[in-house]
């Protein structure tokens, strides 16, 4: 796998990017507990040592934090975008990226500069080194700690004050749960991570709603008790003292995921603007009024839905990863014009995902299935692919940049080809895109 370095470049970032990439990453290895003889350590005690030793850099942010199953990173976005436009200074942190690490810190919709990146990872490495000097907790420091205050003190240098944040992994032991969120989300709850979060929904929910602090707003997609999750979700809120905001049709969500991002990031902007924030900064009312259709533009991240002609074909890439997610995707594409027939696709996934699970619903809903690894540890290999498909009629290919070939070939005419099951594939196959065809918006579904 390239390294972070040949991916970003910049002058001085190279070598910060070099020290960063001696830590433990989780995003990078099995997480499965025991995995290769080491299990995944989750604790807020080392990024709570190294804030100290910075000055606390999370104490100068009023944020919105962003937890769930799927769409957490649109919602941020669109949050974002909504108070970028009501003319706020707003930085956002979120995860994983796509193609380059300065997609995780964004400020004023802007990715981090090179060079401001280089200051705050510095920063919070050389943090980690006093603790281990001194045998303090930050010592422990995870690649994903260190980034987490580094993106806080990017954000609290440039005088950014209003943060939207994303958890990486659950919440409650997340290292973005050092902040304390007037506002937090929990998109949904699905079965995902399970060694780590869980294995019910109930227990993925109460890792996943523990971001929410006293006297702060909660909203979310999913729907109350006698849902398991939703159960776990209320019990929590009524223990702090909080509230719950849901939208409409969270007992039966539309079959369009733009849909339901819209309506859950509508539901925190005004929430936002009855906690009066902006006050005496913003020139428009917060409000979900915001969201007009050039801001959600801006507030579309990559591999996301994210839609490219090429030869004449829709591309559509998404990182959907669990078999509900699947089924929502398919859904929702196959009522967009253009894209109602079964699509050729591309398909590759961490080893630790639901691989038989998601090959059926694919190979039920697609007229060619490639299936494809991006060669990280962590990555199915071509051989479990094939192992996990059993009878299920896959086609295996070698590397990513071949599977597409293979699906322009297979493609019929006036078909259109799907990515999916990983953001790291799709990570591995946007530059090709953005160079070999256009970028589209989806049409509107019917």
């Amino acid at each position: 796998m390239d390294t972070e370095e040949s991916k970003v470049g910049g002058p001085g970032l190279g070598d910060v990017l070099a020290r960063l990439e001696g830590l433990i990453d989780w995003e990078r290895r099995e997480r499965a507990p025991g995995a290769r003889g080491q299990a995944m350590r989750v604790d807020l005690g080392p990024i709570t040592d190294l804030a100290s030793l910075v000055g606390r850099p999370d104490r100068n942010l009023v944020v919105v934090h962003v937890a769930g199953s799927k769409g957490k990173g649109s919602v941020a976005s669109l949050v974002a975008a909504g108070l970028r436009a009501a003319g706020l200074r707003v930085g956002r942190y979120g995860s994983p990226h796509v193609e380059h690490l300065s997609e995780r810190i964004e400020l004023e919709g802007r990715p981090v500069a090179d060079a401001l990146l280089a200051e705050g990872l510095g920063a919070a490495l050389d943090a980690r080194e006093v603790a281990l000097s001194t045998g303090s907790a930050g010592a422990e420091a995870t690649w994903f700690d260190v980034l987490t205050l580094a993106a806080m003190l990017v954000l609290r240098d440039a005088g950014i004050r209003h943060a939207v944040f994303e958890c990486g992994l659950g919440g409650r032991l997340d290292s973005t749960n050092l902040l304390v969120g007037e506002v937090c989300v929990v998109t949904n709850i699905e079965l995902e991570h399970t060694e780590i979060l869980g294995a019910t929904r109930a227990e993925i929910a109460f890792e996943k709603v523990s971001i929410l602090g006293k006297s702060a707003t909660l909203v979310t997609g999913v729907p109350p008790g006698p849902d398991e999750a939703g159960d776990v979700i209320d019990k929590h809120v009524a223990m702090q003292e909080a509230k719950v905001l849901r939208p409409d049709w969270v007992a039966n969500p539309p079959a369009d995921l733009e849909r339901r991002n819209l309506d859950l990031a509508g539901l925190v902007l005004d929430e936002l603007g009855s906690r009066g924030w902006g006050g005496g900064v913003a020139t428009r009312p917060i409000s979900a009024g915001l969201l007009e259709p050039a801001v959600v533009r801006a507030a579309r991240l990559p591999g996301r839905l994210e839609a490219f002609e090429l030869a004449g074909r829709w591309v559509v890439l998404d990182g959907a990863h669990v078999a509900s997610s699947v089924t929502a995707l398919l859904d929702d594409l196959g009522r967009r014009p253009g894209l109602e027939a079964p699509p050729t696709c591309i398909f590759g996934a961490g080893r630790d995902k639901d691989l038989a699970g998601l090959l059926k619903i694919l190979a039920g809903r697609t007229d060619s299935l490639l299936c494809t690894t991006v060669g990280s540890s962590t990555a199915a290999t071509p051989e479990d692919l094939a192992r996990a498909a059993g009878d299920t009629n896959i086609e295996v290919v070698e590397s990513p940049r071949s599977a597409l070939d293979r699906a322009l070939e297979l493609a019929p005419g006036g078909g259109w080809i799907l990515i999916t099951g990983s953001l790291h594939l799709a990570g591995a196959l946007r530059p090709l895109l953005c160079v070999m065809g256009r970028p589209r918006d989806l049409p509107q579904p019917c």
